[in-house]
């Protein structure tokens, strides 16, 4: 009998364990990540910004423990991204074409997550990028930090392209005597919550 109820305990114990660390892909997302893009012309450097960018992910955790990404799409209405000078915006709302091309998005095709702490993690993937109704497979990284608080997680990255490789012809103004840069750099910041 008594070696019953060990038995009896010991399968008890190991499927509280089980449970305490079971595999769970959980969806993710955000409706008001934080971008910024930011050049470079003859005249001076210049930013435009947007809080609308939407976020869905599926991750996959361990517990509390990140261990990869199963799905990550982010997509920007192209006009909402402002500088504050209404003439600069027209220039890049005309030059990314957003009539006919309303939307700037990227959709992951593979990805990889390393921790770098207990909280904080190193995502590199893969995926379609689609600016101007041009789309390209371009890698992306980013730093995820998990908040234990809200269980929720922030994420920053940086990704430096040039804008002739999506078929954008830089803007210029006052007939070309103001160009500006090829090379840009999107700065992508957002929190995402269950």
């Amino acid at each position: 009998m008594m070696k019953k109820i060990k038995i009896l305990s010991l399968a008890i114990a190991a499927m509280v364990l089980t449970i305490g660390f079971a595999v769970a892909q959980l969806k993710f997302g955000a409706s008001n990540a934080n971008v910024a893009i930011n050049g470079t012309s003859t005249l001076h450097d210049w930013e435009m910004k947007s809080a609308a960018g939407k976020c869905d992910a599926t991750l996959v955790m361990t517990g509390e423990k990140l261990t990869s990404v199963s799905n990550l799409s982010f997509v920007l209405a192209a006009e909402t991204l402002k500088s504050g000078t209404s003439g600069l915006d027209k220039n890049g709302y005309k030059a990314l074409d957003t009539k006919k091309n309303p939307s700037i998005s990227f959709y992951m095709t593979t990805g990889t997550i390393t921790p770098v702490d207990a909280t904080t993690y190193n995502f590199k993937g893969q995926g379609n990028l689609t600016i101007a109704g041009t789309t390209r497979l371009t890698d992306l990284s980013a730093t995820l930090k998990y908040n234990a608080a809200d269980k929720s997680f922030t994420c920053s990255g940086s990704k430096v392209i040039k804008m002739t490789d999506w078929k954008v012809t830089p803007p210029t103004v006052m007939f070309g005597a103001i160009k500006t840069g090829d090379q840009i750099t999107i700065h992508y910041n957002l929190k995402i919550t269950k």
